[in-house]
C-alpha cells in the first residue's frame, strides 16, 4: 500500500462516533489530493458475516471537479510511487502473526545478524535452537559437511550455509519475496543425488509465508514456500533446500512476468570468453532497445542476463519476444550457436535458451549457492565486469560474497522496481 493522500479531517457532527454508529459521516478535507465536503454512507454488508461495506462520496460544492477521478492520481503523497511500484520493490512487509512492536520488517531494510545473533549460531552444539529475526528456529545437523572442498579451499557445513543465507539476504530476498519458490535440496550433500522439492512439507512452521495455487491439477503441487524474510532463508537451508529458484511471476499475479531471462547454455566445446561474447551481444541487444539489463555468472559454466519488465505481457509474449531475440543475436555468431533441444544434437556448441520464459519455470536466483564443491554462487555483475580477465562462472563461493556485497553493493538493485515496456520487434 501507499499513502495516498494526507491532511487534515473535520467532523461537521458534534459527535462522529454517533454519527458512524448511526451509519452517515460527513466531514471536511483539507488534503494533498482530496478538499472538500465528503460524506461516509454504511451501505450494509456484502455478505453473511463478512465487514461492513461504506461508500465515499463527495458533495457537490466549489471543490468538485467533472470528470475527476482517483486513478489518474496514482502516486503517494509520501514518497511518490504507485501502488504497482511498492509490490515490486516494497520498503516494509507487515507480518500480522507477529507482535505491533515486531511486525514491522523493513525490506532494503532486511538485516542480517547481529554479531551476538552469529556468535550464538557458531556456539551451537550440533543441533540446537537459535534466534533470528523475530524467529526461533531448530536447526540440526550443523556440522554435517554439505560441499566438499574446491581445490585450495574448505569444506562447507551446513552451518557455514545457514550463515551465508542470513548474511547475504538482505541483498537475496528482493528478488525472492512475493514470488513462489522452487528449491533443488541435497538433504545429504552436494556428494549425493539432489531433488526438486515445490510443495511445503507438513512440519512446516506456521510462521512460513506460503502461496496456494488453486489451479494446480492433482498431482501438482499446491503450496509454495514464499521467501519473505531471513528467518525463512535460515530455514530453507537448514532443510537442505541448498538451491533457490523464484518464479519470474508474482503470487499476486502469477500469468504475467515481472522478468525476462536470458540463458547462455555453454556446450562442452564452448569456451568461457565464447560465453563472454554471446554475453556482451545481450547487452548491445538492449542498448539498441533502449531496455536495462544485468547479466550474472550461474556459479556453474554460463552467464544469464535479467531484464525487468512490467507485469502486463502474458508468458506467451514475453517467451515469443525472448526468442527473437535470441535467434537474432544466434545469427551473429552462428557457430557457436546450436538450436537443437538436447545436449547430445549441440555438436557441443552453446544453446541460447529462451525456453524458461514460461509460468513456473524458473533460473537460479541471485545470490544463490550451486550444488558444486566449495559451494559457488550465482552472482549479478556489472556489465563493465564482463571485461575483467580474472572473471570466472564459478569465481564466488559463499565464504567470499558476503565481503563482495560489503565492498561493491548489488548490481542488480538498479533493476528493482523498474517496469519497462517490451519494445515490438
Amino acid at each position: 500500500v501507499i499513502v495516498w493522500d494526507r491532511g487534515v479531517w473535520r467532523p461537521v457532527e458534534a459527535d462522529p462516533a454517533r454519527a458512524i454508529e448511526a451509519g452517515t459521516l460527513h466531514f471536511d478535507l483539507e488534503g494533498e489530493k482530496l478538499a472538500g465536503r465528503f460524506v461516509l454512507v454504511r451501505s450494509g454488508r456484502s455478505g453473511r458475516g463478512e465487514k461492513e461495506q461504506w461508500f465515499l462520496l463527495h458533495k457537490q460544492d466549489e471543490h468538485a471537479q467533472p470528470g475527476w477521478d482517483a486513478e489518474d492520481h496514482p502516486r503517494s503523497v509520501k514518497s511518490g510511487r504507485t501502488n504497482d511500484e511498492v509490490k515490486a520493490a516494497p520498503d516494509a512487509l507487515w507480518h500480522s502473526d507477529r507482535p505491533a512492536a515486531a511486525a514491522e520488517e523493513p525490506v532494503g531494510g532486511w538485516q542480517p545478524p547481529a554479531d551476538d545473533a552469529r556468535a550464538a549460531l557458531d556456539a551451537l552444539g550440533a543441533p540446537g535452537r537459535w534466534s533470528v529475526a523475530g524467529r526461533e528456529l531448530a536447526l540440526t545437523n550443523l556440522d554435517k559437511v554439505l560441499f566438499p572442498a574446491a581445490s585450495g579451499g574448505e569444506p562447507v557445513t551446513k552451518r557455514d550455509l545457514i550463515r551465508y543465507y542470513v548474511t547475504v539476504g538482505p541483498a537475496m530476498l528482493p528478488y525472492l519475496a512475493g514470488r513462489p519458490l522452487n528449491t533443488h535440496r541435497f538433504p545429504q550433500g552436494v556428494t549425493e543425488p539432489g531433488f526438486w522439492q515445490k510443495e511445503v512439507p507438513r512440519h512446516a512452521p506456521d510462521w512460513l509465508t506460503t502461496w496456494h495455487n488453486e489451479r494446480a491439477e492433482a498431482g501438482e503441487s499446491r503450496r509454495y514456500v514464499v521467501a519473505d524474510s531471513v528467518a525463512t532463508l535460515a530455514w530453507l537451508a537448514n532443510y537442505g533446500a541448498l538451491e533457490l529458484h523464484a518464479w519470474t511471476s508474482r503470487a499476486a499475479d502469477v500469468d504475467h512476468p515481472t522478468w525476462v531471462l536470458f540463458d547462455i547454455d555453454p556446450g562442452p566445446e564452448t569456451t568461457f570468453e565464447e560465453v563472454l561474447d554471446l554475453a556482451r551481444l545481450h547487452r548491445t541487444a538492449l542498448e539498441h532497445f533502449g531496455l536495462t539489463g544485468r547479466p550474472k555468472v550461474t556459479g556453474q559454466r554460463g552467464i544469464q542476463v535479467w531484464v525487468p519488465i512490467a507485469p502486463h505481457c502474458t508468458f506467451e509474449q514475453t517467451r515469443t519476444w525472448a526468442e527473437t531475440v535470441s535467434r537474432t543475436i544466434g545469427r551473429v555468431l552462428p557457430d557457436l550457436v546450436s538450436w537443437a533441444w538436447t545436449k547430445d544434437k549441440r555438436r557441443g556448441r552453446a544453446r541460447l535458451d529462451y525456453t524458461q520464459n514460461v509460468l513456473n519455470k524458473t533460473l537460479v536466483a541471485p545470490y544463490s549457492v550451486r550444488p558444486r564443491p566449495g559451494a559457488p554462487v550465482s552472482v549479478p555483475l556489472e556489465w563493465a565486469e564482463l571485461d575483467d580477465p580474472e572473471l570466472a562462472p564459478d569465481r564466488w563461493t559463499v565464504r567470499d560474497v558476503p565481503g563482495r556485497l560489503a565492498e561493491r553493493g548489488d548490481p542488480f538493485s538498479v533493476l528493482l522496481g523498474l517496469e519497462q515496456k517490451l519494445p515490438g520487434l
